[in-house]
């Protein structure tokens, strides 16, 4: 009989447990810039099952409002998400915004900017964490963020060779390309379950400190009822699991100082 994804994700994790091991999740949701009805959604959904988020807002578009709403919840770190999630790239080039199309001083400021006014509305709550917009950002800022405050940077894909410490997210919930909703919910395990081994298997021997997690990433003002589904039944089945530990924002941060 065929197994399910999610027997195939149990069975991986059992295996895990066996070996006396544990593997570090981790989730980013991004674009939070006010309360919403997603928003209240996603923090009832990890705080129920005790799973922390590090949340990515924009500072431009980032109020008391949110600061009121996310305040009182310990699980939930708040991480600069670039300026305003405005797009500088011209409309040949993907969309970026923390570009080389504007000066490097430009760009250094508003980040310096975003991350003394979140760090200021979020006093109990901030990650010292980049994030940039559209998961891109031009390597001739890196070695500026250490001035500013930034301690880790966050994009999408395997860690790659970097002068600044990474914590990525390596896992999608959603379709961009297709139907702009929940991608199929084995794809999604398979995807898990592939960085699981990497995490585990024989790559982790390539791997430093800061690229042995699995990171989710999530756009909760986007989700359909399907990406819902997926995140509770991913939770239930790893929240508790002897295998898996769910990191907050400071975690990963020390962790990536090992």
């Amino acid at each position: 009989m065929r197994q399910t994804h999610w027997q195939q994700l149990a069975d991986a994790l059992d295996r895990v447990a066996a070996s006396g091991r544990q593997v570090d999740f981790w989730l980013r949701d991004d674009d939070a810039a006010e309360p919403s009805a997603a928003l209240d959604r996603l923090v009832s959904l990890v705080d129920k099952y005790e799973v922390p988020v590090v949340i990515a807002a924009p500072p431009a578009l980032v109020g008391e409002a949110l600061a009121r709403r996310l305040d009182g919840h310990a699980g939930v770190g708040v991480a600069v998400h670039g300026w305003a999630h405005r797009n500088h790239a011209p409309p040949e080039e993907k969309k970026q915004e923390l570009g080389a199309h504007r000066s490097r001083v430009a760009v250094l400021d508003e980040l310096a900017e975003g991350h003394a006014r979140l760090q200021t509305l979020f006093p109990r709550s901030f990650v010292p964490m980049l994030v940039p917009p559209w998961n891109r950002i031009d390597p001739s800022l890196l070695d500026g963020l250490p001035g500013i405050g930034f301690v880790a940077l966050s994009v999408f894909g395997p860690e790659k060779p970097s002068p600044f410490k990474l914590v990525n997210t390596h896992v999608d919930v959603m379709d961009w390309h297709g139907t702009r909703g929940c991608r199929d919910h084995g794809s999604i395990v398979a995807d898990i379950i592939a960085r699981l081994r990497q995490v585990c298997g024989d790559d982790e021997k390539k791997l430093d400190q800061t690229g042995r997690t699995i990171g989710l990433l999530t756009h909760h003002l986007v989700h359909d009822e399907a990406v819902w589904s997926f995140m509770e039944a991913l939770f239930t089945r790893t929240a508790k699991h002897p295998a898996c530990r769910w990191r907050t924002g400071v975690d990963l941060i020390n962790r990536s100082s090992d």
